[in-house]
C-alpha cells in the first residue's frame, strides 16, 4: 500500500507543469540559502540562536537576492531531476561560489556605510553549507526518483535538433511514451534561442558539447523539416562529430503521406548524410508514362527493379509483369506486393537471355511499357565471369528490345549506368554497348508507322542497393569493423533508391525516342569521407593517428580489378540539354553515330559462343576505342545516342 503511495505521488511530482515545479525548486533553494547563512553564524558564534540585528536580517535578505539570478543564469532550473549527472555538481559549485562572491560585495558595501561588520569565515561556511544543501537537495531528490519502485529508470535524456512545428510535436509525442526524455531543442536560429517552444527550453547548437556533458546526453533526434535543406549536410556534419548517438524524425512529407508516424524515430539515412537536395516527383509524368497501362518490369526483384515496382502500383497500372530470373526475389516483391493490396501483378520467372521467355511475357500481357532494369552490376564479380556479363548485359538487352519493337511496345527505357562512360571495366563496357544496342532500336523505330520510343536513362550509385558500398560499411561497423576501402580518394556519385525510381519513370515519360537521360546526382562524395561519417553517424569515433586506441579502423585494402578512381556521368557536361524537370538531363542527340552496331554485335555473339574470353573483352573495348578515337576527331560525341 506505501508501495503505491509513493508511486502515486512520484508519478504525480513528474507529471506536474515544468513552471511549477521550477518555483518549488526556487522556494526550497530560498529556505535552503537561509539556513545555510543561519548555520555559518551558529558555528562561527558557536550559539544554536545568534543575536538577530536589522544589519543581519538586511544581509539574509541580500543572498538569496543575489543568489536566484545566478543559479538561474547557471541553468540550475534548466536541469530534469531525474537525469541530472554527476558532473551537475561542478556547475553547483560554480553557482554557489559565485553567489557568495557577490554576497560579499553587498557585504563590503554596507561596512563601508556602517552598517555593520561579518566575521570573515561567515561566506566560507555559507559557500561550503550553501554548496552542501543546494547540490544534496537535487541529489537526493534524484535518488528518490529514480529508486525504489523502478519508476521511469530506462528513460534516455536527449535533445531535439530543431525548433519548428514537426520538433515540438514530436516533443509531445515523446512525453510520457517509450523510454527517452526530451531534455530541450536545439537550434540555430538565434530569435529561438532562450525561448521555449511547447515548454521546452531552446538552445543554441554552439552549446551542444557543454550541454552534452551536463545532461548526460548519448542521443540526438534531428527534426528534419526544422532544418533547412541547404544546412542539413553542415548539421548532421557537427552532431555526428560529437561521438552520441543521432536519430532522425522523418519528414513532414512523408508523415503526411503516412509513411511515418510523428513519434517515429528512425536511423539517419546515408543521403541525408551527403546532403543531396530533393525535387518533388512530377505527379503529371508519373500518370502519363504508366497510369493505366500494362507495364513490366525486368529484374522486378533487384534494388532498383523491385522499387520501380512499388513505386509503379501506386500509380495504378492496368497491370504489372514482374519478370525476374532469381525465384526467391520475384517471390519476394510478389508476396510484397500482393500484401500491400495491389492484386494487378503477374509473377514471370526466366531469364532476359532467354528469347521465348521474353516474346511470351510480352505478347500474352500485350505490355505497352517496358523498364529493363535486369543486369549484372557488381563491378568485381562481372570481371571475373567477363562471358556471363556480356551474354546478360548485352544479349540480354538486344533480346528484351528487338522482342519490345517487334511486340510494338510503345515504350522501353533502359536503366544505364555511370559506368558507361569512358568504362575501364567490363561491366561499364557492356552497359555502354546495351545503351547502343537501344540506340540502334530508336534508330529503326522512327520508320515504323507505330509510334515507339526507346530510350537510356543512366546514373550513379544508388544507396543501399545489391553490392553497394554502404550496405557493406553498415555490417562492417556493427562488427565492430574495421572498415574496409579500396581507396580513400576515390569518388562515386549516390542517390537514394526510392528518388532514382522516381527519375527513371519520369525520364521515360520525357523521351521523344533514342535519348539519354543523365540524371543530377548532385556533387561525387569521397569514399574515404563516406566511411568516417558513417562511422561517426552510428556513434563512434574513428580510429585514427589521433585516436590510436578506440573506435573504429578505417582499412584501405588497394583498388580492385576494373574500378576507376573517379566515376563520371557526362563525356562532356556542356553538351547536357535542360528538360522540363530540374534533376533530368538530356545527352544532345543533335547528331547519330554511324556504327555498324550489328556487325559489332555478331562478331562479339561468335567469341561468346566460342567461349573465348580474351576474343570477347578484345572486341567489347574496341568498339568503345573506336568511339573515343571518333570523340577525339569531334565527329561524334559519345552521349549521342540516337
Amino acid at each position: 500500500m506505501n508501495q503505491t503511495l509513493v508511486k502515486r505521488i512520484r508519478e504525480k511530482i513528474i507529471k506536474t507543469p515544468r513552471f511549477w515545479k521550477r518555483v518549488f525548486m526556487i522556494s526550497l533553494d530560498v529556505i535552503a540559502l537561509m539556513i545555510a547563512l543561519w548555520g555559518s553564524y551558529a558555528i562561527r558564534l558557536s550559539v544554536w540562536t545568534p543575536t538577530i540585528t536589522g544589519e543581519r536580517l538586511l544581509l539574509a535578505a541580500f543572498a538569496p537576492m543575489v543568489a536566484i539570478p545566478v543559479f538561474i543564469r547557471l541553468g540550475l532550473y534548466r536541469s530534469v531531476i531525474r537525469y541530472l549527472p554527476e558532473a551537475a555538481i561542478w556547475t553547483i559549485i560554480k553557482a554557489m561560489l559565485i553567489a557568495t562572491m557577490s554576497w560579499v560585495i553587498v557585504i563590503f558595501l554596507m561596512e563601508m556605510t556602517g552598517q555593520g561588520i561579518v566575521p570573515r569565515s561567515v561566506p566560507f561556511l555559507y559557500f561550503i553549507l550553501g554548496t552542501l544543501l543546494i547540490g544534496g537537495m537535487r541529489f537526493a531528490a534524484k535518488w528518490i526518483l529514480m529508486s525504489g519502485t523502478g519508476l521511469r529508470r530506462n528513460e534516455k535524456p536527449i535533445f531535439i535538433y530543431g525548433a519548428g512545428p514537426t520538433a515540438a510535436q514530436l516533443a509531445r509525442a515523446l512525453r510520457g511514451h517509450g523510454n527517452r526524455y526530451v531534455m530541450g531543442l536545439i537550434d540555430d536560429d538565434p530569435t529561438n534561442h532562450g525561448r521555449d517552444i511547447g515548454g521546452y527550453r531552446v538552445f543554441p547548437s554552439s552549446q551542444l558539447p557543454s550541454l552534452i556533458d551536463r545532461y548526460g546526453i548519448t542521443e540526438i533526434v534531428l527534426s528534419m523539416s526544422s532544418i533547412p535543406m541547404d544546412k542539413r549536410q553542415a548539421v548532421l556534419g557537427r552532431v555526428t562529430s560529437l561521438g552520441i548517438k543521432v536519430r532522425s524524425l522523418p519528414d513532414i512529407s512523408d508523415i503526411v503521406d503516412g509513411r511515418y508516424i510523428v513519434s517515429q524515430i528512425r536511423e539517419i539515412e546515408i543521403d541525408e548524410l551527403l546532403g543531396r537536395s530533393f525535387v518533388p516527383a512530377d505527379a503529371n509524368l508519373l500518370d502519363q508514362a504508366i497510369a493505366g497501362k500494362i507495364v513490366m518490369v525486368t529484374g522486378a526483384g533487384g534494388s532498383i527493379g523491385s522499387e520501380l515496382c512499388r513505386l509503379i502500383v501506386r500509380r495504378k497500372p492496368a497491370k504489372l509483369i514482374l519478370f525476374e530470373a532469381s525465384e526467391y526475389a520475384l517471390y519476394r516483391i510478389e508476396h510484397e506486393l500482393l500484401a500491400a493490396g495491389h492484386h494487378a501483378v503477374v509473377p514471370v520467372l526466366g531469364s532476359v537471355t532467354d528469347a521465348k521467355t521474353v516474346e511470351r511475357a510480352i505478347r500474352t500481357h500485350k505490355v505497352q511499357v517496358l523498364y529493363h532494369a535486369a543486369a549484372h552490376k557488381h563491378v568485381p564479380l562481372v570481371e571475373a565471369n567477363v562471358l556471363e556479363g556480356i551474354r546478360n548485359n548485352v544479349f540480354g538487352t538486344l533480346t528484351v528490345a528487338t522482342t519490345a519493337a517487334a511486340q510494338k511496345v510503345e515504350s522501353f527505357v533502359l536503366i544505364s549506368s555511370d559506368k558507361a562512360v569512358r568504362p575501364t571495366n567490363v561491366m561499364g563496357a557492356t552497359k555502354r554497348w546495351a545503351e547502343l544496342v537501344v540506340r540502334q532500336m530508336a534508330i529503326e523505330a522512327r520508320d515504323r508507322p507505330d509510334k515507339q520510343v526507346f530510350c537510356a536513362v543512366r546514373f550513379g550509385n544508388v544507396i543501399g542497393s545489391n553490392g553497394s558500398v554502404v550496405p557493406l560499411f553498415k555490417q562492417q561497423i556493427a562488427k565492430g569493423g574495421p572498415v574496409t576501402i579500396t581507396d580513400p580518394d576515390m569518388t562515386r556519385y549516390f542517390m537514394a533508391i526510392p528518388e532514382a525510381a522516381e527519375l527513371i519513370v519520369q525520364a521515360g515519360a520525357l523521351s521523344a525516342g533514342g535519348d539519354v537521360f543523365l540524371l543530377d546526382m548532385g556533387e561525387p562524395v569521397r569514399i574515404g569521407d563516406l566511411a568516417e561519417n558513417m562511422i561517426r553517424l552510428a556513434g563512434f569515433d574513428v580510429q585514427d593517428a589521433n585516436n590510436p586506441d578506440g573506435g573504429i579502423a578505417i582499412e584501405v585494402i588497394g583498388k580492385r580489378p576494373g574500378e576507376k578512381l573517379f566515376e563520371e556521368l557526362f563525356y562532356d557536361r556542356n553538351n547536357a540539354k535542360p528538360t522540363r524537370h530540374p534533376k533530368i538531363m538530356r545527352a544532345d542527340a543533335t547528331a547519330i553515330a554511324n556504327y555498324d552496331i550489328d556487325t559489332w554485335l555478331r562478331k562479339l555473339e561468335q567469341a561468346i559462343g566460342m567461349e573465348d574470353e580474351a576474343q570477347a573483352r578484345k572486341i567489347l573495348f574496341a568498339l568503345i576505342s573506336a568511339e573515343q578515337i571518333e570523340l577525339g576527331t569531334g565527329t561524334v560525341h559519345q552521349d549521342r545516342i540516337c
